[in-house]
């Protein structure tokens, strides 16, 4: 299914009156996730530093507009706002605008992030530029819990509402380091799990006392598979219609999957009347498909943190047979 069309596939419009704020839906995963949660009903408000002529750090064109304009074009609403989620007073900006304009949100995704030009790929910390160290550390967790501190208490008023700490690698996966990144990236992506741990905690707690309505809150953390991200293919020269040409550079490109398809996924989830079950746990996009019957925008349901794990960091030669 292109991303422009209107279909709503077998979930349909489950998500009619819910609210969501995506942050850090510029690009990637989070735009396909505002995208895919707006075509399902929810009205999306889609934060980033990038807007018109403003860009952020990361120096790409997509911008938190064009976001928008995917979400109406796939027979979604929503607005977007300009936000550094660094600065607590815009993002307590958004949360003023947010209950003024719905009393609430249903549905939280955090993917505040704009870290990849200063990751230094295998750089030791002492060898890293030490503001970069620091920029990544700021941008993944600092900023995480300035927009946890300011919305999550318009989450508590919902009932069945869900935050989505989004993240790159399963819990099990980042248990170890990841080699070949930094020191910085490592804590940065992996504080992720934790955030969805404590929050899940904290959710739990307050639902219990009489001074908030709602109930069975939902905390996760939530990681892509090999993502093929607007900046992804721009690095192999090749687009969504012609990513498989990558595969020549790199054969274990087999696996990637669409943004759409981490879009599909989470969507589902909040649709589910039962995704309380999961709270305070890593999930990921191959996991999800399986569960809620989701497929990629090609027809398959790629599995890539168990590709990543049994295939390519085992040394064996590409094939995604069995994971797609």
């Amino acid at each position: 299914m292109a991303a422009n069309e209107t279909d709503t596939g077998h979930f349909g419009r489950t998500l009619h009156g819910k609210v969501a704020v995506v942050a850090g839906g510029t690009r990637g995963a989070s735009r396909a996730i505002a995208v895919e949660l707006g075509r399902r009903g929810a009205y999306v408000y889609v934060t980033g530093r990038t807007s018109g002529a403003d860009r952020s750090e990361v120096g790409r064109t997509e911008t938190i507009e064009g976001t928008v304009e995917r979400i109406e074009r796939a027979g979604g609403d929503g607005a977007a706002l300009r936000v550094d989620h660094l600065d607590p007073e815009q993002v307590r900006g958004l949360a003023a605008r947010v209950e003024a304009e719905h009393g609430g949100v249903d549905i939280l995704i955090d993917g505040v992030w704009g870290g990849d030009g200063h990751i230094g790929w295998g750089q030791p910390v002492w060898e890293h530029p030490l503001q970069a160290s620091l920029r990544m550390i700021r941008l993944g967790i600092d900023a995480h819990i300035v927009t946890a501190h300011l919305l999550l208490p318009l989450v508590l008023r919902r009932p069945g509402g869900l935050v989505v700490e989004m993240t790159d690698g399963t819990a099990e996966y980042n248990a170890n380091y990841r080699h070949g990144t930094t020191l910085a990236f490592h804590i940065a992506k992996a504080a992720a799990h934790h955030l969805a741990i404590a929050e899940a905690a904290e959710l739990s707690e307050a639902a219990e006392s009489s001074e908030v309505a709602a109930h069975d809150c939902t905390a996760v953390a939530l990681t892509p598979g090999w993502l093929r991200s607007e900046a992804m293919l721009d690095e192999f020269g090749v687009t969504e219609a012609t990513w498989r040409d990558a595969l020549e550079q790199q054969p274990h490109f087999c696996i990637s999957e669409s943004p759409t398809f981490v879009g599909r996924t989470v969507a589902a989830l909040a649709g589910d009347p039962d995704k309380h079950r999961f709270t305070g746990r890593t999930l990921n996009s191959g996991e999800l498909a399986k569960i809620y019957d989701v497929d990629d925008v090609d027809g398959s349901r790629p599995d890539g943190w168990r590709y990543i794990t049994e295939v390519a960091d085992a040394g064996k030669p590409a094939d995604p047979t069995g994971y797609r």
